[in-house]
C-alpha cells in the first residue's frame, strides 16, 4: 500500500513540472555550438549552493559526459548528505539497496547487478581478497563526488558486468588557499538504544613557491556505531506422516519422514492434500511442517577510521604531480544470541491446523521439544592502504596530455569466532508459524524456565578465525591529443600493469557438548537479553545464553574445558595463495559530425585484456596437502558511443560495449568448507570452488534521450539490455569425505555445492529519471524541487538442474538474483535563504534473493518482500560557514521479510521465513566551512 501515495505524489510532481515547462526554457542558458550548455554564467543565471547545488551538479555531470553516468556529488566540503557511500548511492537512478540490517545499507547493485567495479579517484580498490571494495567503509565525509558509470568506454576498467562507481576525494588544488572543515554527529539508533559518534576533519592549503605552487591536505573520520538485530524465523519445510498413517508404513502419528523423498527441489514437495511418499514400499500420505522456530538477538559494534593524505606540486602550469594516501580501517564486534528450537517430534502428537487447500501445516503444539541457545561471538577487522604517485604533462601547446601513474594498496582482513551453545529438552512449544504478516509466533508451557541457568546444560563449542591478505601493484600510462577542427578531434591510448595477490588462513576447530549444567559456569558468564521483538511478535522475550564478552575473553578457560588447544598453540594454517597479472592496453578515439545542422559526437576504441593467474590451495581436510592450478584468458572488448544533440536542450545517446566479471578468488578455491549434518536428514553440506572458472563475459546495449529544459532540470530515459554468457552458478553434488573432523552432526556425506559456468542470461530495463526546480513558484514554496527515478527491470537466466553425482540434466529459468522489477525514488528538495532540506522515499520490489541449500521440502528460492525507505534531512546554515544538521532515517520502521518461492510454488503467505527489524535512527549534528 505504501506504493500508492508516493507513486500518485510522484505523478502530480511530474504535471507540475510539464505544466511548468515553457516558462522555465524562457531562462535557460545559451548553448555553446557543441551541443553543450556553456558554463559562463549570463545575466540569468544564478549561482546555487546547498542542496539544489547537489542535485544540480550531478546533473551537469551526466550532461557533460560522453557516457552515461549518475552522480552524487557533495553540497560542499564534508556536505555529501548521508552516513556512508551505500547510503549515498540509493537515490540514484538505477541504484538498489539491500541488507539493510545493523543500522545501515551494505549491498549496492547497479541495474540489478552486484559485480560494479570500484575505484577511487580512477584507480581499482578492494578489500582483503576480494574483488571489489566494501563501499560502505567509506565515510562519505571524505568524499567530493560518486560517480556511477552505466556504460564504459576503451579507456576504464574492463572488469564488473554492472557498471563502475568511481568515488572522488579532494586534492589542495581543489582550494584556491586554506581551507578548513569538521563535522560532529550524534546519531541515535532506536532499536539499540545507542548514542553513536561521527567525527571529521579536513584541513587543506597551497602557497606559491620559487619552485611553483605546493598544496597539502589532509582529511580524517571516526564513526562508531552500536547497533541490534532482532529477527524471528520459522524453520524449513519438511514432511510428516498423517494422523493416520498408511498400514504398513511402520510410522507412527505425525512422525517426521526422513528417507524417501528428494529434498531441495526447485518446488519443493508437492502442497496439494492427499499428495503421497513412497516410504517402505508404500504409498505415505504426508502433512509439510517447519522443522524448527527460532529467534536471533544480535548486539554490534562497528568502528571506522578513516583518512586521507594528499600533497600535490605544480612546477609551472603544463604539469601537476601528486602523491597521495588513503587508509580506512573497520572494526567491529558481533554477539549473536540465538534460541532455536525444533518442533519436529511425534511423541504425544498435539492439535495442529492446515492452510486451507494445502497439506501444509500452520499452527501445532509438540511435546518434547529439543531445542539450545547459541552465543556466538565474532571480532573482525580491516585494514586497507592505498599509495599512489602521479604526473600529468601537457603537451602540445595543451592539446594533449600525458598521464603516468604508480599505486600500491594492501588490505587485511582479520576475523576469529567462537559460540557456546546451551541445550535443553522443554516440555511442550505451541507455534503459530504465520500468526499474521509473515511473522510467527511460538511460546513455551513455561517460558520463564527459559531466564533461569539450571535450565540449561552445556553443549557444543565451535571455535574458528581468519586471515586474508591482499595486495596489488598497478601502474598506467595515458596519453591523448586533440584537434579543434575537423572530423577527427581526439586519439587516446594506455597501457596498464596490475599484479594482484591474494592469501587466505584459517583455522578451525569444534567439540561435542560437555553434558553438565550450565550453573557449573561462573555468574559472569551469563547473559539474559530483554525486550525481544517487543511489539512485533509473539514470542518469549527473553532467555539466558553464554555472554558473548565474557566468553571471548575466557576463550582459552573454555577450550581447556573442551580439552582443546589454547592460544598458545593456535595457528593458522593456509587455505589459498594467488598471484594474478593483468595487462591491458586500448586505443580510442573521439570525432565530431554535423547531420542536419546539429553536432553527432562519436567514440569508439577497443581494450585488449590478457589475464594469468596462478594458484596454489591447501586442503584443509588432507593435512593441508598441496595443489597447483593456472588459467589465463585473454579479450578484445570494443566498444562505441554515440551522442547526438537533437536541439539545444534534447540529446540522444547511443553505446555498445562489452565487459567482463572475473570469477572471486573463493570461487577458485577448490577446497572444501563442510557443515555436519545439523538437521538430521542424513549428510551435511558444504562448499568448495573451481579452479577451472572462466571470465563471465557481457554484451551492452544503452539508448538514453536526455531533455535538459532548464539549467537546474532534466527528464532522462534510458533502455538498457545486458547479453550475458558464462554466468557463473552453483551445482550441488553429493561427496564422499571421511576424516573430516566434523564433530557436530558427525557424517562422512556432503552436498556440496561448485561454481560453475553454466549459465548464461539476459537483463534489460528502462530508467527513467526526473530532475525539477520550478522558477515561479511564489513566496516561500521559492526553493522547492524534485529529483525522482524509476526503473523497471526484466531479467532471465538458465539454471541448470543436475543428479546427485553433479551431471547436468536440464535447465530451467530464473530471475536473477537482487534484481527487483520495479523500483523507485523520489526525493522533495528544498532550498531557500538558511535552510536546506530534503525528503527522500526509496521503493523496491521483492525480488529473489538467494537459492537454499538442496536440504529441504520448501521450494528452494528465498525471496525478500518489497522493501521501502523514508529519510529525512534538514540544515540549518546559521551563518555562511556553520550549519547545524538533523536526519532520520527509516521514518516508516520498515522490516525487511523472507519467504520460500519458486515459479508458482510457495509464497510469504504458507512459506514464510524471517522476519527482521531495520533501525529508525536520528541524528543531529553541526559542520563549519572555512575557506
Amino acid at each position: 500500500m505504501a506504493l500508492k501515495p508516493v507513486a500518485f505524489c510522484t505523478v502530480s510532481i511530474l504535471a507540475l513540472g510539464l505544466a511548468g515547462v515553457a516558462h522555465a526554457q524562457d531562462s535557460a542558458p545559451a548553448n555553446s555550438g557543441d551541443g553543450t550548455e556553456s558554463a559562463a554564467p549570463s545575466a540569468e543565471d544564478i549561482i546555487v549552493t546547498g542542496v539544489r547545488a547537489s542535485i544540480v551538479g550531478a546533473l551537469n555531470v551526466r550532461k557533460d559526459s560522453v557516457q552515461i553516468v549518475d552522480s552524487i556529488v557533495a553540497e560542499d566540503v564534508g556536505k555529501l548528505p548521508d552516513n556512508n557511500v551505500v547510503e549515498a548511492l540509493q537515490r540514484v537512478t538505477g541504484i538498489q539497496i539491500t541488507d539493510r540490517a545493523g543500522g545501515e545499507a551494505a549491498t549496492v547493485t547497479i541495474r540489478g547487478l552486484p559485480d560494479a567495479a570500484t575505484t577511487m579517484n580512477g584507480r581499482n580498490i578492494f578489500t582483503s581478497t576480494g574483488q571489489s571494495f566494501s563501499l560502505q567503509d567509506i565515510s562519505a565525509n571524505l568524499v567530493k563526488q560518486v560517480d556511477v558509470y552505466k556504460t564504459r568506454s576503451a579507456d576504464q576498467l574492463e572488469t564488473g558486468l554492472a557498471g563502475q562507481i568511481d568515488v572522488k576525494t579532494r586534492r589542495p588544488f581543489d582550494f584556491d588557499g586554506f581551507a578548513v572543515s569538521g563535522l560532529v554527529r550524534g546519531t541515535y539508533n532506536e532499536i539499540a538504544d545507542s548514542y553513536n559518534p561521527n567525527v571529521a576533519l579536513l584541513v587543506s592549503d597551497r602557497w606559491e613557491t620559487g619552485i611553483g605552487d605546493i598544496g597539502i591536505l589532509v582529511n580524517g573520520s571516526y564513526s562508531k556505531t552500536k547497533y541490534r538485530n532482532e529477527t524471528v524465523t520459522a524453520g524449513a519445510l519438511v514432511p510428516f506422516a498423517t494422523e493416520n498413517p498408511t498400514d504398513g508404513s511402520g510410522l507412527s502419528p505425525l512422525e517426521r519422514i526422513f528417507s524417501g523423498w528428494t529434498p531441495g527441489l526447485n518446488e519443493g514437495l508437492p502442497t496439494t492434500p492427499g499428495s503421497t511418499i513412497n516410504y517402505n514400499g508404500v504409498e505415505v500420505p504426508y502433512y509439510l511442517s517447519r522443522d524448527a522456530v527460532f529467534s536471533t538477538d544480535q548486539y554490534g559494534t562497528r568502528k571506522r577510521p578513516s583518512f586521507n593524505v594528499a600533497l600535490q606540486w605544480a612546477p609551472n602550469s603544463s604539469s601537476v604531480y601528486t602523491a597521495e594516501m588513503y587508509y580506512t580501517g573497520f572494526r567491529g564486534s558481533l554477539y549473536s544470541d540465538m534460541m532455536f528450537s525444533y518442533v519436529d517430534y511425534w511423541s504425544n502428537p498435539g492439535a495442529f491446523e492446515t492452510y486451507d487447500g494445502t497439506n501444509i501445516i500452520k499452527s501445532r503444539t509438540v511435546d518434547d521439544v529439543y531445542g539450545f541457545n547459541s552465543g556466538d561471538y565474532t571480532k573482525n577487522s580491516t585494514d586497507s592502504y592505498v599509495y599512489a604517485l602521479n604526473g600529468q604533462w601537457d603537451v602540445g601547446d595543451g592539446r594533449g596530455k600525458i598521464t603516468a601513474d604508480l599505486a600500491y594498496q594492501d588490505s587485511v582482513y582479520k576475523t576469529s569466532f567462537i559460540a557456546m551453545r546451551t541445550d535443553r529438552t522443554a516440555s511442550q512449544i505451541t507455534a503459530d508459524f504465520n500468526s499474521g504478516g509473515g511473522v510467527p509466533s511460538y511460546h513455551f508451557d513455561d517460558d520463564s524456565l527459559l531466564t533461569q541457568a539450571s535450565t540449561w546444560n552445556v553443549a557444543q563449542l565451535y571455535d574458528n578465525a581468519e586471515r586474508d591478505k591482499g595486495s596489488a601493484v598497478t601502474a598506467q600510462l595515458d596519453g591523448y591529443y586533440s584537434w579543434d577542427e575537423g572530423f577527427l578531434r581526439r586519439i587516446k591510448a594506455g597501457l596498464r600493469y596490475d599484479d594482484r595477490k591474494a592469501s587466505s588462513y584459517s583455522r578451525t576447530a569444534d567439540a561435542n557438548s560437555l553434558g553438565v549444567s550450565l550453573t557449573t559456569l561462573p555468574e559472569a558468564a551469563y547473559f539474559t537479553n530483554s525486550g525481544f521483538m517487543s511489539g512485533e511478535a509473539d514470542v518469549p522475550r527473553s532467555w539466558m545464553t553464554v555472554d558473548g564478552s565474557w566468553l571471548y575473553n575466557n576463550a582459552d578457560y573454555v577450550r581447556g574445558l573442551y580439552g582443546l588447544t589454547t592460544s598458545d598453540q593456535l595457528t593458522l594454517n593456509k587455505t589459498f595463495d594467488i598471484d594474478e597479472i593483468t595487462m591491458t592496453a586500448y586505443f580510442m578515439a573521439d570525432a565530431q559530425a554535423t547531420i542536419f545542422g546539429r553536432p553527432l559526437d562519436l567514440e569508439a576504441g577497443v581494450r585488449y585484456v590478457n589475464v594469468a593467474s596462478d594458484y596454489n590451495f591447501f586442503d584443509r581436510y588432507n593435512d593441508y596437502a598441496l595443489t597447483r592450478a593456472g588459467s589465463g584468458s585473454a579479450k578484445f572488448l570494443p566498444s562505441f558511443t554515440a551522442r547526438y544533440a537533437i536541439t539545444d536542450k534534447l540529446r540522444l545517446r547511443f553505446n555498445y560495449g562489452e565487459t567482463l566479471r572475473r570469477p572471486s578468488f573463493t570461487d577458485v578455491n577448490p577446497t572444501y568448507s563442510l557443515t555436519g549434518d545439523l538437521t538430521s536428514v542424513g549428510y551435511g553440506s558444504g562448499s568448495a570452488g573451481n579452479a577451472d572458472l572462466k571470465p563471465t563475459h557481457s554484451k551492452n546495449y544503452d539508448l538514453a534521450l536526455e531533455w535538459y529544459f532548464d539549467r537546474d532540470s532534466a527528464i532522462t530515459v534510458t533502455a538498457f539490455r545486458r547479453e550475458i554468457d558464462g554466468l557463473v552458478v552453483s551445482l550441488p553434488v553429493m561427496s564422499y569425505i571421511p576424516d573430516n573432523g566434523i564433530v557436530a552432526g558427525a557424517t562422512d556425506y556432503f552436498v556440496v555445492t561448485k561454481p560453475v559456468n553454466a549459465s548464461d542470461g539476459v537483463l534489460k530495463g528502462v530508467e527513467l529519471g526526473l530532475t525539477y526546480f520550478p522558477h515561479y513558484l511564489p513566496s516561500v514554496l521559492d526553493g522547492l524541487g524534485f529529483q525522482g527515478s524509476l526503473t523497471v527491470l526484466d531479467s532471465s537466466q538458465t539454471i541448470p538442474t543436475s543428479d546427485s553425482a553433479g551431471n547436468i540434466t536440464g535447465y530451467t529459468k530464473s530471475a536473477f538474483f537482487d534484481v527487483s522489477k520495479l523500483s523507485y525514488n523520489a526525493t522533495l528538495a528544498y532550498d531557500r535563504g538558511p535552510f536546506n532540506a530534503r525528503l527522500s522515499y526509496v521503493w523496491r520490489k521483492g525480488f529473489l534473493h538467494n537459492n537454499e541449500a538442496s536440504l529441504f521440502a520448501n521450494p528452494i528460492g528465498i525471496w525478500y518482500k518489497s522493501e521501502e525507505s523514508l529519510d529525512f534531512q534538514l540544515t540549518w546554515n546559521v551563518t555562511h560557514d556553520i550549519g547545524v544538521t538533523f536526519d532520520a532515517t527509516n521514518l516508516t520502521k520498515s522490516k525487511q521479510q523472507s519467504y520460500y518461492k519458486f515459479g508458482d510454488a510457495g509464497g510469504s503467505a504458507t512459506d514464510n521465513l524471517a522476519t527482521t527489524l531495520l533501525a529508525r535512527t536520528f541524528s543531529i549534528g553541526a559542520r563549519f566551512t572555512f575557506k
